[in-house]
């Protein structure tokens, strides 16, 4: 296993971590998700939780998914993503720090996301779990106060949107012959 996009100082918690648990067939390194640090056809399972809703440029991050996999290899990952787009009223918190961490603003429809998956050469894409977040949730973690108040984003707006973000689980599998 191989961690990657980390920070140094998480890569080395991560190994001493490793270390304290005896856990000896993980490797950890330092690398952005657009341009993973391991060779071709080299990796058997990538696993992402929330990590490619951060990334500005998702069409790369798949594209090296399918260059590291072995073939016949998966990738199993969590996201979020929209129903519908951020509406006019509240399209400035794409541009929020704060809704950036969140992974509101650098979320995409759910069909572009898929798209892109499939796109990137990879088959059998399916959605495995699919939740919605709800508005109390997602506004205390994803969309914080201090956003919509920076914002002046109106209620309804807020309340319509908040049934647009979703979670997803998706399973996709690097076809044999590529």
């Amino acid at each position: 296993m191989i961690g990657v996009d980390m920070t140094p100082e998480m890569i080395d918690r991560a190994k001493s971590n490793a270390e304290s648990g005896g856990i000896t067939n993980v490797e950890f390194r330092l690398g952005e998700i657009e341009q993973l640090p391991v060779t071709d056809r080299s990796v058997d399972v990538i696993i992402s939780n929330c990590v490619i809703n951060l990334s500005p440029d998702k069409k790369s991050v798949f594209e090296e998914a399918i260059r590291v996999l072995k073939p016949g290899g998966r990738m199993m990952i969590s996201d979020i993503v929209l129903l519908r787009a951020i509406p006019e009223s509240m399209e400035c918190i794409r541009q929020s720090a704060e809704a950036y961490i969140g992974c509101i603003s650098g979320a995409i429809i759910k069909e572009d996301y898929l798209r892109l998956i499939e796109e990137s050469g990879f088959g059998d894409v399916r959605i495995i779990e699919e939740n919605s977040i709800g508005k109390d949730a997602w506004s205390d973690q994803l969309l914080p106060d201090s956003i919509i108040e920076q914002f002046d984003i109106p209620p309804e707006d807020l309340e319509d949107f908040a049934k647009s973000i979703i979670s997803i689980k998706v399973q996709a599998i690097k076809p044999i012959d590529r």
